[in-house]
């Protein structure tokens, strides 16, 4: 339990009617555990199933949980700025709403929050295709190479900021894929130090990923050229 901090936790959604309610309640019922102030933000990013509807639903009775809606999707990068935006307490929590991670995990973290650190998850048991973690791995030799960063899971999403971090290196261009990767940059030109925690994975139990495809990975290459102009 850390009752002195304040978190928002924020989940961005893309056609997860299947996998949100779930999601969000087990956020819900850990924060209200674990921390002093908390609320679940779900990021509706052009979703064209029921996943507006569920949490609709669930933030009519628990005014901690707010929807922000994109009528088209905007892509990962674009669901994240939106929560971050909307988020008003002192930490910013993000987690993906598929059901590949467990919020209980934060326990790892929040022994060693501070205001200075950036704790960052790493898939301990990656449960991925071959064929996903191998393009996981050409991307992450791909960001080194480019911009010098390396961690051992960048894109997993499992990560705990303070706001002011965020705060401190917007804007960020990126709003595909390449997301993460330019945060974490900036964060550590700016000197914050980052901490890496094993975090458990589990396999995708409904709806399908839509990260690996061409049109994704093209706007990955398009922003990266555009963000290495911009820090040089």
């Amino acid at each position: 339990m850390r009752a002195d901090i304040s978190l928002s936790a924020v989940l961005p959604a893309h056609n997860e009617e299947e996998n949100i309610e779930t999601t969000v309640n087990q956020c819900v019922s850990y924060l209200e555990k674990n921390v002093g102030t908390y609320e679940v933000i779900v990021v509706n990013d052009g979703s064209s199933d029921n996943t507006r509807g569920i949490v609709d639903e669930i933030a009519s009775t628990n005014p901690s949980v707010i929807m922000v809606n994109h009528k088209v999707n905007r892509g990962y990068g674009g669901a994240l700025l939106s929560g971050f935006e909307e988020a008003s307490l002192d930490y910013i929590f993000f987690m993906d709403s598929d059901g590949q991670f467990d919020i209980s995990d934060l326990d790892r973290m929040l022994p060693s929050v501070n205001e200075s650190e950036v704790f960052i998850g790493y898939r301990e048991d990656r449960a991925d295709s071959p064929v996903r973690s191998l393009n996981a791995w050409f991307y992450a030799m791909y960001i080194y190479f480019m911009f010098g960063l390396k961690v051992k899971d960048m894109d997993c999403a499992f990560k705990l900021i303070p706001t002011k971090a965020y705060r401190s290196v917007r804007p960020i261009i990126s709003g595909g894929a390449l997301f993460t990767a330019e945060f974490l940059i900036k964060l550590k030109n700016q000197r914050y130090k980052l901490k890496e925690f094993p975090i458990r994975h589990f396999p995708r139990r409904f709806g399908t990923q839509s990260g690996a495809n061409i049109k994704v990975i093209l706007r990955m290459f398009k922003e990266s050229w555009k963000l290495r102009n911009e820090l040089r």
